[in-house]
């Protein structure tokens, strides 16, 4: 789980989400947004799966979702990193950035123009990937706190594939 804020390019907060993240590598995540501002619909916010084969994105707000074969999908974004979807060497600089706050830092910069990030700080503690601070390309930074850390647990099939719901509006086709 996750609590993720987003600051303007003063520094000012600006948004604040809390969340889930659930990998199965290689190529599988879900990554599911939920808003905390008051007045957010209970039932609101963004859910990003790759099943492996489609990159889909579901806006509950907008109950639209858009789906892209993964290697369409821009192939830079922190979860397709995290989950092994895209070869981290061949896509990303990784740049050691030191010890603070009790964390070792690695700094990482997309290769290519195409990202959807200017570039990101991973904080690690004991092998577990601690805080994530993106910096986008309009300069707003989210920084990820991540907490309830399982590793090497087992994710059944379900958790990282994806339906569209019933009456949601469909843009893309999907890889079968």
């Amino acid at each position: 789980s996750f609590l993720q804020t987003l600051a303007d390019g003063q520094g000012k907060e600006i948004d604040r989400e809390t969340g889930t993240l659930i990998v199965a590598r290689p190529g599988k995540f879900s990554w599911d947004i939920h808003p905390q501002s008051a007045g957010a619909n209970k039932g609101a916010g963004q859910l990003m799966v790759s099943d492996g084969k489609n990159l889909w994105f579901y806006d509950r707000d907008l109950d639209q979702v858009t789906v892209k074969p993964v290697d369409a999908a821009l192939s830079a974004t922190p979860a397709m990193l995290l989950s092994g979807t895209v070869d981290v060497r061949k896509n990303f600089t990784l740049t050691p950035a030191g010890n603070r706050e009790g964390l070792d830092w690695v700094l990482v910069e997309p290769a290519g123009t195409d990202a959807d990030f200017k570039d990101a700080l991973f904080g690690f503690s004991g092998g577990d990937l601690k805080r994530m601070i993106l910096e986008d390309k309009l300069g707003q930074t989210a920084t990820i706190v991540f907490d309830h850390i399982e590793r090497n647990v087992p994710v059944a099939p379900p958790d990282v594939s994806f339906t569209p719901p019933k009456g949601a509006d469909v843009i893309g086709t999907p890889r079968k």
